[in-house]
């Protein structure tokens, strides 16, 4: 790395920034789940808005609509963060708000329960904040192909299984807002 020295200024000179690094085999998978997760996304929140699904008052729960608000940016946002050139500032800055957006969808998701308790998808909750400091350790410590792996691991696991989860299971709102 390079260094400008100016009168009373230095700083040093940006990392140029990586193309698709994260490999073939991961770009592929982030790219099919990405496009499926979005496109059921769209699908789902077009039926609703058009009238096509009956009975959603009882998901105007507060904090299922902050879980919705929150996770459903994350999903193309996650993907083209993991497609897009890495490093530049605003794949940094767009990092941090994903992220910031994932720790909202966890913690809005402890304050969901089916049945007046907790169910086998709330394991994701302790999962995505592990992941997110990892994230956030590996990023600073310099780690950059852990950073990346944990990145692929957490979009995948964290935030594509339990969206399947959320289309498949019947009587979620994604289920039922798609399917009816």
């Amino acid at each position: 790395m390079t260094t400008l020295t100016l009168p009373f200024i230095t700083r040093s000179a940006p990392k140029p920034a990586a193309a698709f690094d994260i490999g073939p085999i991961a770009r592929t998978a982030v790219s099919l789940a990405c496009f499926t997760m979005s496109f059921a996304v769209v699908v789902a929140l077009g039926k609703a808005m058009l009238g096509m699904v009956e009975n959603l008052h009882h998901y105007n729960k507060l904090p299922i609509i902050i879980h919705v608000a929150a996770v459903l940016p994350t999903i193309p946002l996650g993907g083209w963060l993991l497609l897009a050139k890495k490093g530049t500032t605003l794949h940094k800055q767009l990092g941090k708000v994903w992220l910031v957006l994932m720790l909202i969808t966890a913690t809005s998701a402890i304050f969901i329960q089916s049945s007046g308790g907790f169910s086998w998808i709330h394991l994701f909750v302790p999962m995505t904040f592990h992941a997110a400091w990892k994230v956030v350790a590996t990023a600073r410590r310099g780690d950059i192909q852990a950073h990346k792996r944990h990145l692929v691991f957490t979009y995948l696991t964290a935030l594509m299984l339990p969206g399947l989860a959320a289309f498949l299971i019947p009587g979620r709102l994604m289920n039922v807002m798609l399917l009816g």
